[in-house]
């Protein structure tokens, strides 16, 4: 399955709002972004079950300023879309939404907001919303994996 996951709130935090990877004084200043502990693990073990893993974000973040960042992590992805992408790849398809996975080939979209949800709902992609604040966010998502295969 190809699957994406948004970035901010759901991998990157905004402030707190959840736990975070630990960085040096030296990746900070290069301006590598903090992400939530426990990604690394749960993008490879993914992987391994024979998933693809991308990322799709409405963040204008360089692709490769994002490839970076996981590589620091030690993680590999597919596809990196960004709101650039998203924007142009939308208004050729006449899509109203924030985001649609389908039009990258992304099986299952992994975000934070209920209106991503809720444009699944609308437009016939699958969704799993994780909050920020979910300290059970892997368990949620192996569970909602599961259940979409």
């Amino acid at each position: 399955m190809n699957i994406s996951f948004d970035l901010d709130s759901t991998l990157i935090p905004h402030g707190n709002e959840f736990e975070a990877e630990k960085r040096n004084f030296f990746i900070k200043f290069l301006g590598v972004e903090p992400i939530r502990i426990g990604t690394a693990k749960v993008i490879s073990d993914l992987q391994k079950q024979g998933h693809t893993i991308h990322i799709y974000t409405t963040s204008f973040r360089s692709q490769i300023k994002i490839r970076l960042m996981l590589f620091y992590y030690g993680i590999k992805v597919g596809k990196i879309i960004n709101q650039s992408q998203n924007q142009r790849t939308l208004k050729k398809r006449n899509i109203n939404a924030s985001k649609y996975p389908p039009a990258f080939g992304f099986d299952l979209h992994i975000d934070d907001l209920k209106g991503v949800k809720m444009e699944g709902e609308r437009l016939n992609f699958k969704t799993i919303i994780i909050k920020p604040n979910d300290k059970n966010w892997i368990e949620i998502i192996q569970k909602g994996i599961t259940f979409e295969q």
